[in-house]
């Protein structure tokens, strides 16, 4: 008695820019699939169209995952091979996919990985910051504050640290950056692989002093910087002002301790919580 065959679901790393970071088994993978699930169909089309292929294709983004997922992993069911890709790099890495696949692997289906690009370590490669160990963490909230609470939590990390930052938000962001965790060395990775390919690297503040002279910046950005222990004295110098600034608010607020940390907590926009872990309180 045979076994209805099950189909595969092959998540593919596409090019982040240069078409020709396509991997050859990704190109026949893409070829031999029975639908390719991408996140923008106009995008992936293109590429297809670069490899000469005409393919049945399905849309598959962050709005609409959850409700197409069902009947994607019923065509799994039914034996059909899947190619799940997204508009650059890896699949499901701050990019749509991992529901599907969670789902997939789920309903019994295979799922099997075609590496290839992904922006994140690229820009790690070339940074010259150290990659051992490494702590990746997407996009950061768009909000100022919700933003300045999640680099509180970052600045105990003591790795690498790999972000994605949208160019409207860039020089915010480097602000609150060098607000949070001090004035360390960074990286910002624009248009990797592209023609317009940039990297920039220096302390958080020459490079927002660079940014804000320019009248628009465009592109991709992924942004590294140094961990908490291997940011040269920065980390120091900014407990350092933290402190004398806490002895300056205990000074105005007649000793009290609490109202001293809600002052600098309030002027530095920290949340209380993490000035008290920086000041050991």
């Amino acid at each position: 008695m045979s076994t209805a065959r099950i189909g595969t679901l092959f998540v593919v790393a596409t090019p982040i820019g240069n078409l020709g970071d396509l991997s050859a088994r990704a190109g026949e993978v893409l070829a031999q699939a029975d639908l390719v699930v991408a996140e923008d169909t106009r995008r992936t089309g293109q590429l297809l169209q670069h490899l000469g292929l005409h393919k049945a294709m399905s849309s598959c983004h962050k709005f609409s995952e959850a409700r197409v997922m069902d009947a994607l992993v019923a065509r799994l069911l039914a034996g059909d091979d899947l190619a799940l890709v997204t508009d650059g790099g890896t699949p499901a890495l701050s990019d749509p996919g991992y529901r599907l696949v969670s789902a997939a692997l789920d309903a019994g289906a295979r799922s099997t990985p075609v590496p290839g690009p992904c922006a994140a370590v690229a820009a790690l490669s070339a940074t010259g910051f150290p990659a051992d160990r490494f702590h990746f963490a997407g996009f950061l909230p768009s909000r100022s504050s919700a933003r300045r609470k999640e680099i509180a939590t970052l600045a105990r990390q003591e790795c690498s640290l790999v972000l994605y930052e949208a160019p409207h938000r860039l020089l915010a962001c480097l602000e609150d950056l060098e607000r949070g965790l001090g004035d360390r060395s960074a990286a910002i990775c624009r248009e990797l692989t592209k023609l317009h390919e940039e990297i920039l690297r220096g302390k958080l503040s020459e490079l927002r002093a660079d940014i804000s002279g320019r009248d628009r910046i465009r592109g991709e950005i992924v942004l590294v910087l140094a961990g908490a222990d291997d940011q040269d004295d920065s980390g120091q110098a900014r407990r350092d002002e933290l402190e004398d600034l806490y002895e300056q608010a205990l000074e105005a607020e007649d000793g009290d301790p609490k109202r001293a940390v809600r002052r600098v907590a309030r002027d530095q926009q920290l949340p209380r919580a993490e000035l008290r872990r920086i000041l050991g309180l």
